[in-house]
Formats: C-alpha cells, structure tokens, sequence
C-alpha cells in the first residue's frame, strides 16, 4: 500500500513519481494507494492497474497547491478509511510518500496492521526555504517528524541532497537509502513550432511547474526582459496560484508577447513542446530531485538551473547545460544568451543528456524499490520469528 497525500491529478511532482512507481509495480503485484480526494475525482478507481482510493479533505480549492486545512483533514480521514481498509484486506507492507503531512497516516497504519512501513522522503517535505512553514524551521514539527523516521523500517530519499537535509535537520543517525526517481520514457508527440505561432529560427526556452513562489518564474521573466530579442520566446507549462502576478510582470517589463503561459496541458503534448523548444531553463529555489529536469534530458534539451537541490546527482555544469550558484541571476542570464546564440553547443550538450536520461527510467527506480520492500518484509519476519523464540525460552 502506498499513501500519499497527493496523486494525480491533484499536486505535482512528488505525485507523479509515485503515481509512476505505483503503476510499474502494479504489473508485477496488487498495489492500492491511498490519497486524497477533491475536485470531483472518484472515491475508488483503477487506474492504469492501480486501485487508488481517494479519501474527503475538503477545503482543497486549487489542483495544483493544498493548503493546510487540506493537509490536517487527511490525517483523520486517512487514518479512518485506511484502518477499514486494513481490517478486511492484508497488506505486505507501507510505503508513504512525504514525511508530511502524509507521513502520521502511514505510521499510525503499519503499526495497527503491524507490518513494515518505508517512509520516502521528497525534499520539500523535511526543506523548502521558501516557507516559512517548512518543517525545518519549527521545532515541534522537527521532533514530530524525528520520531516518525525513527519509527520507520527505513527511510529513502531520491538524492544526497533531500537525505543530507533529512540527517542535518531530525535524524542524523539514519543513513538512509537513495533511489533516484524515474520518470517513463516519453512518447514524444509530433508538435510543430507553426502550431503554436512559432518560426523555424525563434529560440525557444522552455519551463514546467507550479506557478508557486518556489518556483520563482519570475526570475525568467526579468531575464527575458534582460535578452531583448522578439525571437526568443519563453514557455510556461503548468498553473498555479501565481500565474495572474507573472502576467503583469510580463507586461510591466515588455515582454508579454515574448512570455507565453501555456497552463496545464498533457503528458503526450508536453513532451511534444519540450521537443520543439531548444533550452529547458528552472530558477526553482530547490528541488529535492527535479523530475522535469529528467523530462527536459528525455527530450534532448540543454538544462539551465542552480545548484540548489537534488538534480546536482545528474547534472553537471558545462557538459548537461549550467549548474549556477542559487539566484546568481546575472550569471543565469549570461548562461541564457550564451546557448541562444550557440546552437551547436545547445544540440551536443543535449545530445549528452539524452545518453544520461537512459539510467533514470522508472523501470530502474521500481526495481530499487521493489527490492528494498522484499529487504524489509523479510526482515520483519525474522525479527517476529527472534521474538517468538525469546518468548518461548523464557522460564
């Protein structure tokens, strides 16, 4: 079983690759998740070979950010439907997806079915410096989420960077297991550059994400402002509670027409307009791994991004595209024009990741996974077995 506050469509990244777990394991066993309901999605459904069972919240508003009455409601209500579910059916083992606020379900579930429970850390979860209500800063929050990580039969993060964070700030005694996400591999769809009022020659530069404050998209709209060349254009893929501030900051700097929000669009036609753009650029303030970096590499993009963050396991400054000191944005404006005007340099650089996209597919980062379950449900049983064997030479 897995548990996860969010799951698509609700979320982002963090849901998406446990959605992606979820169904590549689905081919080799029964996996049920356990999430959050809102926006008229279903209370139980298969999908793509998953159950997924979707318990109320309510006060969610947005699909792609909670809020935290959203966030305290699943934790009763998870807890509720997960316990019935585990009286009428059996389960191997737990794996929760973000320490919080998923995390309390997950541990209150193992402990009542007894049965392991691997709790998987995604960054934002134990660090984000953009909120103040990041549980590293607080300390009632840091002992609540030490003491679930303890509890825990192991803890996995998907970089050194999310498992440094996780040690430096709650349990400095966990090593932890890294298991790098994966993402599928892409079906590329056929876009053309015509259908969205694009030239042959313009440059396109290409973003996806939350319109969030983490996500600092506006930095790319003051280093658009920056280029100052009508060819060069900026695409934005994703919505969020930010997009209408972004918009008058496109107008207010002049770039409106150079500034394109495309919102929400799917899977197949993302990549489509990841392949006819020619720089994947992100001034996220930090990622605990980055899988839209992996979907730029797929898609055989040059990547521009700071160094803040888990996609420092994969990148590499000067051979994948630029890996920048964070918010150095003279720096990441200069990188920028450098690969608008060097087209060969942004086809090998691309080429490069393309050859590196090939050993973060989701059928690797399932394989880690489904072994580290095995690890963990065997050990459980040998620890029950130790038990028992005390308790029966006991005089």
């Amino acid at each position: 079983m897995f548990c996860n506050f969010e799951y698509p469509p609700l979320g982002g990244g963090g849901g998406v690759a446990n959605a992606l777990l979820a169904e590549e394991l689905s081919k080799r066993h029964d996996v049920t998740v356990l999430t959050s309901r809102g926006l008229g999605a279903p209370a139980e459904a298969i999908e793509n070979g998953v159950r997924v069972i979707r318990v109320p919240v309510f006060f969610r508003r947005q699909q792609a950010a909670a809020n935290l009455l959203s966030m305290f409601a699943y934790l009763p209500m998870g807890s509720m439907v997960g316990r019935k579910l585990l009286g009428r059916e059996s389960y191997d083992v737990i794996n929760t997806h973000f320490v919080l606020p998923t995390g309390p379900v997950g541990d209150a579930l193992a402990r009542y079915a007894r049965i392991p429970h691997v709790v998987s850390v995604h960054g934002g979860d134990v660090y984000d410096p953009s909120k103040w209500t990041s549980p590293h800063r607080h300390a009632l929050l840091r002992f609540w989420i030490r003491r679930l990580l303890r509890r825990a039969a192991c803890v996995v993060g998907q970089s050194r960077n999310t498992l440094e964070n996780m040690r430096r700030y709650y349990a400095p005694e966990i090593e932890g297991v890294r298991i790098p996400l994966g993402i599928k591999r892409p079906e590329i769809g056929t876009g053309s550059r015509a259908h969205y009022g694009f030239a042959q020659d313009d440059v396109l530069l290409a973003t996806v994400g939350r319109l969030v404050r983490r996500k600092a998209i506006d930095q790319l709209i003051t280093v658009m402002s920056g280029i100052g060349a009508d060819s060069v254009h900026l695409l934005i893929l994703g919505t969020g509670p930010m997009e209408q501030s972004l918009r008058e900051q496109a107008r207010d700097l002049g770039v409106k027409d150079q500034v394109h929000f495309l919102g929400y669009v799917e899977e197949r036609e993302k990549f489509g307009i990841l392949k006819i753009s020619d720089v994947f650029v992100s001034t996220s303030q930090h990622e605990g791994f980055g899988l839209v970096f992996l979907e730029a590499m797929a898609s055989g993009l040059p990547v521009i991004c700071y160094d803040h963050g888990g996609q420092t396991d994969f990148l590499a400054n000067g051979q994948t595209g630029y890996v920048l000191p964070l918010n150095d944005l003279a720096q990441f404006s200069q990188c920028c024009k450098k690969l608008i005007a060097d087209k060969s340099n942004r086809e090998e650089m691309g080429r490069e990741n393309t050859r590196r996209a090939e050993e973060l597919f989701i059928d690797r980062c399932a394989a880690r996974y489904e072994t580290l379950f095995l690890e963990v449900i065997e050990n459980q049983k040998k620890q029950a077995t130790e038990n028992r064997a005390r308790s029966v030479a006991r005089p």
